[in-house]
């Protein structure tokens, strides 16, 4: 998910700068209590997992400008599920960062309103899952009905965040309406098989009983919570 160069221009790519700065904070908030709970070097290598994965998903997989974003894979709720919050929000900005320093300069003026796009629906997501998802369940046994409900909510409220910045900045024209609807519908895709994905991974991880207990997890994905 990239916004297009242009979306939003001059002074008011200044909110962008405010809520991605927010996004970022809260982010190191959530950092400092998994360093807590799992340790600094945990979290250094889930976050390094998490940085190296989105920058494979926005770079080296395909990906298609259509409307007023891009449309890819971004493997959210599956970092999310297997490496926590905090590490998926810290790989989240990290791989965005990169790919925009070094790969992607034109993208760069952007970073604020792609990383608030990035991590609030994660945020909000987290929350979900632990609305939905039995204290009692481990991740390794989610129904595609459950992961299909967080795939929903992140990619969802990554519609909702492109559609904001678009009216934001162009308001409500009949060209740019066209051109959200056009980026919400071909996002389909992406809703429908990331749950896809998140079972594959999770299947994955049921199979491998060693990474149990280890810094390369979160412990919810064996154990309840």
């Amino acid at each position: 998910m990239h916004i297009e160069p242009a979306v939003v221009e001059g002074a008011k790519i200044a909110l962008s700068y405010a809520s991605g700065t927010a996004a970022l904070g809260y982010a190191a908030k959530l950092a400092l209590q998994a360093m807590k709970t799992d340790g600094a070097l945990a979290l250094l290598v889930r976050t390094l997992i998490a940085a190296v994965a989105v920058f494979i998903s926005f770079e080296v997989l395909p990906h298609t400008p259509v409307g007023v974003s891009e449309v890819h894979l971004i493997l959210g709720t599956t970092l999310l599920m297997m490496l926590g919050v905090a590490p998926a929000a810290l790989g989240l900005a990290a791989g965005l960062l990169v790919q925009s320093l070094f790969f992607a300069p034109q993208d760069l003026p952007q970073y604020g309103m792609n990383v608030t796009t990035l991590l609030v629906p994660l945020f909000a997501t987290a929350a979900l899952a632990s609305r939905i998802i039995p204290r009692a369940t481990a991740y390794v046994d989610l129904s595609y009905a459950q992961t299909l409900k967080l795939s929903l909510a992140y990619q969802g409220g990554i519609v909702v965040w492109v559609a904001f910045w678009a009216l934001y900045g162009h308001g409500v024209g009949a060209a740019n309406l066209q051109n959200i609807a056009t980026f919400g519908v071909a996002y389909m895709g992406v809703v429908l098989l990331e749950p896809l994905i998140d079972l594959a991974v999770l299947a994955a991880a049921k199979a491998l009983r060693g990474l149990q207990g280890s810094a390369l997890v979160q412990s919810r994905v064996y154990s309840a919570a």
